[in-house]
């Protein structure tokens, strides 16, 4: 692996953890767990859609994601519905509770990265936006291999 994909690495993953355990600590209501997060996610932007589907793009086993799909069900994030076109086959569609509970999740990790961003030098915050770019290109490469 060369240094920079390492560092990129260790930084995404630091990123991450950090960003998860903030928003944690300063809004203690968000206990929804990031596979749930990143499903609820992936369902909004592809309502209705199956499980099938949804395993495949987020590259996770099936049986996994109808355990996360019954825990959001559970929780009124998701509903679930009978296919029209095979009733084999059920369509998942993301409520409007789950809806309402993405846009405060959205929320609360704009104000906390916004927040980080006002306090980092304006270089920095320059290199940073420049990269955005860079970094979205990267995201449909990893999504394409």
């Amino acid at each position: 692996m060369s240094d920079e994909a390492r560092t990129l690495t260790d930084v995404v993953a630091r990123l991450r953890r950090a960003l998860r355990t903030s928003i944690r600590s300063e809004w203690p209501w968000d206990a929804l767990p990031m596979a749930q997060v990143e499903l609820l996610m992936a369902l909004a932007e592809r309502s209705p859609s199956r499980v099938g589907d949804l395993a495949a793009e987020l590259r996770l086993a099936p049986n996994t994601v109808s355990g996360l799909v019954g825990q959001l069900i559970e929780g009124g994030l998701v509903a679930r519905r009978a296919d029209p076109t095979d009733r084999r086959v059920a369509q998942l569609t993301v409520t409007p509770l789950g809806h309402d509970k993405l846009a405060v999740w959205r929320g609360a990790h704009e104000k906390r990265i916004g927040g980080a961003l006002d306090r980092l030098e304006p270089e920095e915050r320059a290199d940073v936006v420049r990269a955005l770019t860079a970094l979205d290109h990267l995201v449909d490469h990893l999504r394409a291999s």
